[in-house]
């Protein structure tokens, strides 16, 4: 059987953590932060991890599952 190829921009989006867990960025925090609040500001520099089907579909897509 032939071997899966990783999606390769969904690589540089995503990092997989050491347990398993898909980690993004936060969209919508790129550029237009002046009509944004302090806390929306704030939240959207950490990374968030990703639930559920689409995790799965996510790891699928780098062919780790």
């Amino acid at each position: 059987m032939p071997k899966l190829k990783t999606h390769k921009g969904l690589s540089k989006r995503v990092k997989v953590t050491k347990t398993g867990k898909v980690r993004r960025m936060q969209a919508f925090h790129r550029h237009l932060m002046t009509g944004k609040g302090g806390a929306r500001r704030r939240h959207g520099k950490r990374p968030v991890i990703m639930h559920g089907a689409e995790s799965r579909r996510m790891l699928r897509l780098l062919g780790l599952r």
